[in-house]
């Protein structure tokens, strides 16, 4: 939700970003895997003990995967590129919940029940965007949700900095992406059929 009504008001510093990079001959593929590594590392600092820094590179992989595509709509996208981009997304994510499993093996329910909540939301939404003949400014149709990538982040930012909560963040963050995952599939039954 947030990445498709508040990217306005970043979108500024994500272009200036997009062109000091450009700028200086790097491409988008070349800032994916630097979002990747960066993301990554949020697990280990995690599992390290440092949760502010943990967090800190979390939100510093997802400005830099917002980054990207917006070089990648400045130059030319790429197939892979979307590809590299998808997947990547979702090694950072699940980074985050083996770091957590790992530091806190006492919620291995509730991020199990998080992890096929997941799953089952980015199904419907590749899916969706692969056989939709909608397109967006993205290189396949974007269905947009009460749960992006932006939310997740906010979710995983509080988990990682209140563990008191962790049960509890976790198992709201599955009900939010369960119920993402029913609402892009109504949409997709309403777009599709």
């Amino acid at each position: 939700m947030l990445d498709t009504h508040a990217r306005k008001f970043v979108q500024p510093t994500i272009d200036k970003s997009a062109d000091f990079f450009l700028k200086r001959g790097r491409t988008a593929n070349q800032i994916t895997v630097l979002a990747l590594i960066v993301g990554l590392s949020t697990s280990f600092l995690y599992a390290w003990g440092l949760p502010v820094v943990a967090v800190i590179m979390l939100w510093l992989s997802g400005f830099l995967d917002a980054v990207d595509g917006t070089m990648a709509r400045h130059t030319k996208t790429s197939p892979f590129g979307t590809v590299m981009d998808v997947t990547f997304d979702r090694i950072v994510e699940i980074g985050m919940i083996i770091a957590i499993a790992y530091v806190h093996p006492e919620v291995l329910w509730p991020l199990l029940l998080l992890s096929v909540s997941i799953i089952v939301s980015m199904t419907i939404f590749l899916v969706v965007g692969t056989v939709s003949e909608k397109a967006g400014m993205k290189s396949f149709y974007y269905q947009a949700g009460a749960a992006e990538r932006t939310e997740g982040f906010i979710f995983f930012s509080i988990m990682l900095l209140f563990p008191d909560f962790l049960w509890w963040s976790t198992l709201l963050f599955f009900a939010v992406e369960l119920f993402t995952g029913a609402q892009r599939f109504l949409e997709a039954k309403r777009i599709l059929s």
